[in-house]
């Protein structure tokens, strides 16, 4: 299946207004954002945008507004994992019928899987939908990764087309740059090693980063894909100690705060995530003035 999405997507927030429903007017107003700074695609229902607090009647919604707003535009990537198949699979199917450009499938965590188990995991749902798929490797939050033996197999499907690696294990990326090919790609799922992943063939970045700066991040991706490594490099380096901070409490924590900070109106959180501690909060608000966000 053809693929060709390069450069920065963004793992969006999910605003929330103050009785805790989905904000869609500051949802608009970042979607908006978005477009406006070049932003390459969209990945919505991620980590960062809460799906885990989320219903499936808010999650369709979230879609179908994101849909109509960016009106094929630039890419939607619907993030429709659980660590329950059968839930994958319902959801997958879902926003396949509303018409999303990709869907991200997550490791299951917490009954994590044997490699069988998790190898079907992920087939049933590529068999079952005609939208291109990508593999979610995030063991920091599931509990276990998909191993390499498992990826061979699943980049050979004809549904799925990428991985967002964010295992933070270089070692490991190395070994799935090994089976990347023009049918089957990588972008990184951590924001301060973008351009180390590129240099072993990695498309671009799914990014935390690129909701406070989506031009940068962009201008990072688009640089080292246009060969200009020295500005891509340049741009990572600026930046790092920003990303840092935006991971400095459990995302999306951090970047909820820098937007609101911003006066993009975020909002709050759905518990068990809570507001961050003072003391973090001067601590990004410091990085995020250093670099002229604020």
């Amino acid at each position: 299946m053809t693929w060709n999405l390069t450069g920065s997507i963004v793992a969006l927030v999910t605003p929330f207004a103050s009785d805790g429903s989905v904000d869609f007017d500051s949802l608009a107003n970042l979607i908006d954002f978005h477009l406006e700074n070049k932003t390459d695609g969209i990945l919505l229902l991620g980590t960062t945008g809460e799906s885990s607090t989320m219903s499936h009647e808010e999650d369709e919604a979230v879609i179908r507004f994101a849909m109509e707003r960016i009106g094929g535009r630039i890419p939607i990537i619907a993030g429709s994992g659980s660590n329950s198949t059968q839930t994958q699979l319902e959801k997958s199917l879902a926003y396949d019928e509303l018409g999303v450009d990709g869907l991200l499938l997550i490791a299951p965590y917490y009954n994590k899987a044997n490699e069988e188990g998790m190898y079907r995991h992920f087939k049933v749902v590529a068999d079952a939908v005609s939208t291109p798929c990508i593999l979610y490797n995030v063991p920091g939050r599931t509990g276990c990764s998909i191993p390499v033996s498992v990826v061979a197999r699943l980049s050979k499907h004809p549904n799925i087309v990428a991985i967002k690696e964010a295992s933070g294990d270089i070692g490991y990326a190395m070994n799935i740059a090994k089976l990347l090919s023009d049918d089957f790609c990588m972008y990184s799922g951590n924001d301060d090693i973008v351009i180390p992943l590129m240099s072993i063939g990695g498309k671009g970045v799914i990014s935390v980063w690129a909701n406070v700066c989506p031009k940068q991040a962009h201008d990072m991706t688009r640089a080292y894909l246009d060969g200009d490594i020295e500005k891509a490099r340049s741009l990572q380096l600026e930046y790092l100690d920003l990303i840092h901070r935006l991971f400095i409490e459990v995302n999306p924590i951090p970047v909820k705060t820098a937007l609101n900070l911003m006066g993009k109106k975020a909002g709050g959180f759905r518990l068990p995530l809570y507001n961050m501690t003072e003391a973090h909060t001067d601590a990004l608000r410091a990085s995020m003035q250093r670099v002229g966000l604020l």
